[in-house]
């Protein structure tokens, strides 16, 4: 039986090293790290990726795939529907950092097995929601900035998109905004602000070029 990591990053600003670094930290002995490095998770099933082809060949019964959390296997709803329903039916188990889920095919139970199909269901169509809302915040914070390049774009933001995307992890972890902040070296109200407002900030993020 094996542990298999599986991360994925898509921009400059996300690292495998990271994503391990979590996962070990979570408590998991990772005896493989499989990593597919600038793909988009929404364009791109894991089947197509080269190392999420490899993924698909290595793993077999018994074995235990960790990632961050659903949105590393992918951002498209069906995707990653299809992709854990499979990886069950293998006889794998799925396990999240964030979150700590596990899903598995071991329960015969109808109503269990609709529980958490249910769940499954759920948390991919969160990603791909979050992937939808940040590429038109993107989109939103780059014409902003074109449409203003002679003029003021207000005030540079305070933490860069690193820090961002710690402070959404932390949040969906369950973190108090105390541990965040000693966590990035942001201020509460910083943190505070990106989690009530994260379209503005990924805007803002966006419009000075972050």
């Amino acid at each position: 039986m094996a542990t298999v990591l599986y991360a994925r990053v898509s921009t400059a600003d996300q690292t495998i090293q990271h994503q391990e670094v979590q996962a070990r930290k979570a408590g998991y002995e990772i005896d493989t790290v499989i990593a597919d490095h600038g793909l988009s998770g929404v364009s791109t099933k894991l089947v197509e990726r080269p190392e999420g082809k490899r993924l698909f060949d290595m793993l077999r019964k018994g074995d235990i795939l960790v990632v961050r959390w659903v949105d590393r296997l992918g951002r498209n709803y069906r995707d990653v529907c299809d992709t854990i329903q499979e990886f069950m039916r293998r006889g794998v188990t799925i396990r999240t950092v964030i979150n700590s889920m596990t899903f598995d095919g071991a329960t015969t139970d109808p109503i269990q097995q609709a529980v958490r199909d249910a769940l499954i269901a759920f948390m991919a169509a969160t990603a791909q929601a979050q992937a939808e809302a940040t590429k038109e915040a993107q989109k939103a914070g780059i014409e902003h900035a074109k449409s203003r390049e002679d003029k003021y774009r207000g005030r540079k933001p305070t933490y860069d998109r690193k820090q961002y995307q710690t402070v959404q992890d932390m949040f969906a972890k369950g973190d108090g905004a105390s541990a965040i902040a000693k966590a990035t070296n942001l201020t509460r109200q910083t943190i505070l602000r990106i989690r009530n407002a994260p379209d503005q900030a990924e805007a803002t993020l966006a419009a000075w070029g972050m």
